[in-house]
């Protein structure tokens, strides 16, 4: 498998999502990224509906799909789906392996379990194994 290049997500989009992180300490928070011609635009926030959310996430069903519609309206396609770890480091656990179910998009991991300094990674996750992809703030 080829060294996947850099990704380069717009500074104001990796801002957004560590804020919605930076909310929720105690609980993962999870959602969707729409792009457009492989760039990153658009933050979907969704529910997450485990039984232990401090522990895994579970995207809400009717927000996911909501979500997926409103990028289909935006001609946008399914760019990341991300999660945060409140206490954990930004990389997949095992139970992130298990269940990822969409190779094409890139998994970001926020950690919160970093003290002050916030840490976003970015992984493709294919037949359970995690690739990480470096990520690139961009101005635009």
């Amino acid at each position: 498998m080829h060294a996947q290049e850099e990704i380069h997500i717009p500074r104001k989009l990796a801002q957004q999502l560590l804020h919605i992180a930076q909310n929720s300490p105690d609980a993962e928070i999870c959602g969707l990224v729409g792009g457009k011609n492989g760039v990153p635009t658009t933050c979907y926030p969704v529910s997450n509906v485990a039984d232990h959310p401090e522990q895994r996430f579970l995207l809400d069903a009717k927000q996911q799909i909501a979500a997926m519609a409103a990028m289909r309206d935006q001609d946008e396609q399914l760019f990341a789906i991300y999660h945060s770890h409140p206490a954990a480091p930004a990389r997949p656990s095992s139970t992130d392996l298990e269940q990822a179910a969409y190779p094409e998009a890139l998994y970001l991991i926020i950690s919160l379990n970093t003290k002050g300094i916030l840490e976003m990674r970015g992984f493709k996750i294919a037949a359970k194994n995690a690739t990480e992809i470096p990520l690139t703030l961009s101005e635009n």
